[in-house]
């Protein structure tokens, strides 16, 4: 009887151990407001009608609303297995973020993955965040939000290339990838690389719906260096689009942002958007190639409010009268470690067919000046 007692006290310990070697989080944001906008329109196309001003509730200020569950397992000599699901919503009707598929939604389609990490860094497996919108929102003083930043800016290149804004699949780069595996290489020196490959699984066509991407990344004494190439095929599909491995989305971009020992922080970049595969002698930028560039000027007031500015100009080197410019500022103030509330303000002037937006999946009217105002709540749980 004894020995059976020790028996279980020793599994019960065993069990105890392992359990304390595993961890799941489940975690969540809601970020919601106000807007102005002095134009609106009903979609992204050029040749959209100005519908006037609108004044709505909008989720996503700053970032998207989501909610999501990660988890990590500890398997022994330094290595993890690491697992998480994250999806956006929208605030307001409480539905689910965008998928690849036009007009789909997904619960997970921000992230689906499973991975291992360790001694030779990490690697994830399933739907993610591709590595260059971290690269870019890393070297953007307005860290890539979803107001007037470099992502917004990249949102109105892919828009000017024909990008209907119905799927989460663009004609330029991407900020989500399904069925991608990506390696991250572990920091050495401030510096570290990520690799991604993501198979198209289509038959007959090894090439056939593929990305590729590579970002090199350094951060150390205040200064983020950023550079990317990304390669993808039959990207920005139609309703009866056949998969048959075109290489048609090319993007690299370069970016750098500087903060100082005083809370001054400075970022620009260079960026360009293009469609390989419409290239030929008589037409060498092909159907598509639009340049992109940014700075911005930012400033860490105190402890709990920021201010930040950028100018984004995106050009169309195939029609020099597509052209746009957008001016953004605001500032965020936190209430504790998981609450903040800020204000922003912006301003696009879109010439030609260009349509880029100032806030995240509010149309403007395209070849004119809009301006919008927005004040938010966010708060983390």
């Amino acid at each position: 009887m004894k020995l059976k007692w020790v028996a279980a006290a020793a599994l019960a310990a065993i069990g105890g151990a392992a359990h304390a070697q595993s961890s799941v989080t489940l975690y969540g944001v809601v970020d919601s407001g106000l807007l102005y906008q002095s134009t609106s329109a009903a979609s992204f196309s050029p040749t959209a009608k100005n519908l006037g001003s609108v004044y709505r509730y909008k989720d996503a200020g700053l970032y998207s609303s989501l909610w999501g569950m990660k988890g990590t397992e500890d398997i022994g000599g330094g290595y993890h297995l690491n697992f998480r699901l994250q999806g956006s919503f929208d605030s307001g009707t409480g539905k689910s973020g965008l998928a690849d598929t036009a007009g789909a939604t997904a619960m997970f389609n921000q992230y689906a993955t499973v991975g291992m990490s360790g001694f030779f860094g990490s690697v994830t497996a399933g739907r993610q965040v591709v590595p260059m919108a971290y690269a870019m929102a890393e070297t953007d003083v307005r860290s890539g939000g979803y107001f007037g930043s470099i992502l917004t800016a990249w949102i109105g290149m892919n828009t000017a290339a024909g990008w209907p804004g119905t799927s989460t699949n663009g004609p330029i780069g991407a900020l989500y990838d399904s069925n991608a595996i990506v390696y991250e290489s572990p920091k050495f020196h401030g510096a570290s690389a990520l690799l991604e490959y993501a198979p198209g699984g289509v038959p007959g066509s090894f090439q056939g719906g593929t990305r590729e991407s590579a970002v090199l990344k350094y951060s150390n004494y205040g200064l983020n260096l950023s550079a990317v190439y990304y390669s993808g095929h039959d990207t920005n599909p139609g309703p009866t689009t056949v998969a048959t491995g075109l290489n048609n989305n090319r993007y690299w971009y370069l970016g750098a942002k500087y903060t100082t020992l005083n809370g001054i922080s400075m970022s620009a970049s260079y960026s360009n958007g293009a469609n390989p595969a419409a290239k030929s002698a008589s037409n060498p930028f092909g159907g598509t190639s639009l340049d992109l560039y940014s700075a911005g000027l930012g400033y860490q007031v105190s402890s709990a409010l920021k201010v930040t500015s950028g100018v984004y100009y995106l050009k169309d080197r195939n029609k020099s009268a597509n052209k746009s410019l957008e001016v953004a500022g605001g500032a965020e103030y936190s209430l504790s470690k998981t609450s903040l509330v800020y204000a922003q303000v912006g301003w696009v002037n879109n010439h030609g067919d260009m349509t880029q937006t100032i806030a995240y999946g509010q149309p403007v009217a395209p070849g004119m000046g809009t301006v919008a105002v927005m004040l938010g709540l966010r708060h983390a749980f």
